[in-house]
């Protein structure tokens, strides 16, 4: 099968329509999502037989269900799910609401599990499928100020790693994708922000609201490049379980990784001396 059936979440901007756009550029189906369906209407009157648009907010498992359902319905199967939904909380984690923290979870967390669940019955029936689930540069290295945010992507990718694991057994492929400073317009739009202004975070959460404010529109990556790099990894026989995009999250990845391999070699000793003998 030469064409493959895509379900995008969160497709009106940025990744989620930059991607939208390049699949069926090349002949791909896609059904293309979002909470607000006027802001994607352009694509099924640009390509009315191989794009369908939808209505989803994916904290409402009502949507979901209901979306899945009729896209199955209208293409017979979808191979490519792609959780892009989500938006960010800026703020120190005392200052955080319990209302934001929340709904940041149900966004990025919730609504990606529930869209993976949903569609989980249909991929062992086809023998296969591919799990796209956009992470962020957090999830490799918080940063003051992402707390919440940073932790709802490192949970995506925990469970991502499991969905890996378990559906190797029916051919269901993982990938994260861990983008760095991209220009899209989650800065300008899907940022929420504390409401706390406590100055003993002025030079921690401040300075990083300050640099992220200031980078808004000047970001070196290019979302429909990366869209080009995501669909060559669903093409490949061998997807990568992440894909690391941008040269930011590349250089970010192996510094991290470094510090990591540094910190283990100087406290190993230490770690290795909690095994003894079993009673």
């Amino acid at each position: 099968m030469s064409e493959k059936v895509w379900l995008i979440t969160g497709a009106s901007s940025g990744f989620g329509r930059a991607l939208a756009q390049t699949a069926l550029e090349r002949g791909e189906r896609v059904i293309v999502t979002a909470r607000n369906i006027s802001a994607i209407a352009e694509f099924a009157a640009r390509w009315p037989k191989t794009a369908h648009i939808a209505e989803l907010d994916v904290t409402l498992p009502d949507h979901i269900k209901t979306v899945v359902t009729d896209s199955l319905s209208i293409f017979g199967r979808i191979d490519v799910l792609v959780n892009n939904a989500g938006y960010g909380l800026l703020g120190s984690l005392e200052e955080s609401s319990d209302d934001q923290i929340r709904r940041i979870f149900e966004v990025n967390f919730f609504g990606a599990l529930n869209m993976i669940r949903e569609l989980l019955p249909s991929f062992r029936a086809q023998k296969g499928g591919h799990v796209l689930n956009m992470s962020a540069a957090a999830a490799i290295a918080n940063y003051p100020g992402f707390g919440i945010y940073g932790a709802a992507k490192c949970a995506l990718e925990g469970m991502s790693e499991s969905l890996a694991a378990e559906g190797r057994a029916f051919g269901l492929k993982v990938t994260i994708i861990e983008p760095g400073p991209f220009r899209t317009d989650f800065i300008s739009r899907s940022l929420e922000k504390t409401s706390g202004n406590l100055s003993e975070y002025e030079s921690s959460v401040g300075k990083f609201s300050k640099i992220i404010g200031g980078m808004d529109g000047k970001q070196p990556g290019d979302a429909v490049r990366a869209a080009h790099a995501i669909l060559q990894v669903v093409a490949s026989e061998n997807a990568p379980m992440r894909l690391v995009l941008g040269k930011y999250a590349i250089a970010k990845l192996r510094r991290t990784l470094g510090q990591k391999e540094s910190e283990l070699k100087l406290w190993e000793e230490a770690g290795l001396s909690a095994d003894g003998p079993a009673n």
